[in-house]
């Protein structure tokens, strides 16, 4: 199916994804600083992170179908999940389909975290980070509004904020180091 609706769609999801995947990511970082204050406890920072990278995920899904049942641009479902297997665009593609096959082994160990071990959820929810970065660089190369001021100001807004959070998460910790030393 081609339909102009299929392709704004396709598009708005990018963009909303990147918003929301950079607060996840952004809260993410700031909460496992494990500062809190009066005004801001560390549980709301965790469950807000946990709120905008469900809807994230959400978003996600839309994004993937919207590309698939659009026939503008042939990307198959299996070139969804097996990185570098499309043939549009394979490398931009293959690093969308390798930050969502991260994505997915995030979501998946974090709905069994209470099954697992704190390093192994740890050390593969790191992986959020990676798939960020695939993602963001995933839709500079293919996205059709990343060249528009708009969209490039979105895109390093976005590059700046997580930027920021990591600064001050290292702030925080070095202070929290100070404070107990």
């Amino acid at each position: 199916m081609n339909d102009p609706i299929l392709w704004f769609a396709n598009r708005g999801t990018g963009f909303v994804l990147l918003v929301l995947l950079t607060l996840a990511t952004m809260l993410g970082v700031l909460s496992t600083a494990r500062v809190s204050t009066r005004l801001w406890p560390r549980m709301l920072s965790q469950g807000l992170h946990r709120n905008v990278s469900l809807l994230a995920v959400t978003f996600l899904g839309a994004h993937v179908v919207t590309a698939v049942f659009d026939t503008f641009v042939d990307i198959r479902w299996w070139h969804v999940f097996v990185p570098f297997s499309g043939t549009y665009k394979p490398l931009w593609l293959g690093l969308g389909s390798l930050a969502l096959d991260l994505l997915i082994a995030v979501t998946a160990t974090s709905v069994l975290r209470h099954r697992m071990s704190h390093r192994p959820w740890r050390a593969i929810h790191v992986l959020a980070y990676a798939a960020w970065g695939l993602g963001l660089v995933h839709g500079m190369a293919m996205g059709t509004d990343s060249v528009t001021v708009w969209g490039a100001a979105l895109t390093y807004g976005c590059i700046a904020a997580v930027f920021v959070a990591v600064l001050a998460r290292c702030g925080l910790l070095a202070r929290s180091r100070v404070v107990t030393s």
